[in-house]
């Protein structure tokens, strides 16, 4: 069943990043906040990217056109493997989830991630994107905590087994696209 959510993207980053359940709740009701999410998906993207340029190799271009490529491939398989982990290898008593429902509640969950934008200005922004990054992950497991309607331990351990798997599966994509970034750059 589609719903249709009345939350302009602006007021659902603002509460996601207020921590804010009833927020969260909506964004994973509403089926067309998923392309909301990859919009918040694509601009962390392009924020990561910004901060990284204080360490220009002289590939810029290349490194943020494979830096959004691997941020919407690593928000698809960890929202994959967290979906098969939480539903299939942890499931709480109350455990009811889609893969859609994980997408948009972790893609969501990314928007602390736009302070890597002020990794830019050296070891300060580093710090900012520190705290963005941390606050990322408190998001990422209430994400997961309201998408598969279970505990905060078990979304914290679902979260990790769903890194580790996901790590793994990428470092081969990572290697691969490192190899052809190096022969075109």
């Amino acid at each position: 069943m589609q719903t249709a959510g009345s939350g302009s993207i602006v007021d659902r980053v603002m509460g996601i990043l207020r921590l804010n359940v009833p927020t969260y709740e909506e964004v994973e009701r509403d089926e067309n906040a998923t392309t909301q999410a990859a919009i918040i998906v694509g601009i962390v993207a392009v924020a990561s990217g910004i901060g990284a340029l204080g360490s220009d190799d002289g590939s810029t271009a290349l490194r943020i056109i494979f830096g959004i490529l691997s941020a919407f491939i690593g928000w698809f398989v960890f929202s994959a493997v967290a979906w098969i982990v939480g539903t299939k290898m942890l499931p709480g008593k109350n455990t009811s989830a889609t893969i859609g429902e994980l997408l948009r509640t972790l893609g969501f969950a990314q928007a602390p991630n736009i302070l890597s934008v002020f990794g830019i200005i050296g070891t300060f922004g580093a710090l900012i994107a520190f705290v963005g990054s941390i606050w990322y992950l408190v998001c990422a497991v209430i994400a997961l905590r309201q998408a598969l309607e279970m505990s905060t331990g078990r979304a914290i351990a679902v979260g990790l087994i769903a890194a580790i798997i996901s790590v793994i599966v990428l470092i081969p994509l990572a290697l691969i696209l490192g190899v052809s970034g190096a022969m075109t750059g």
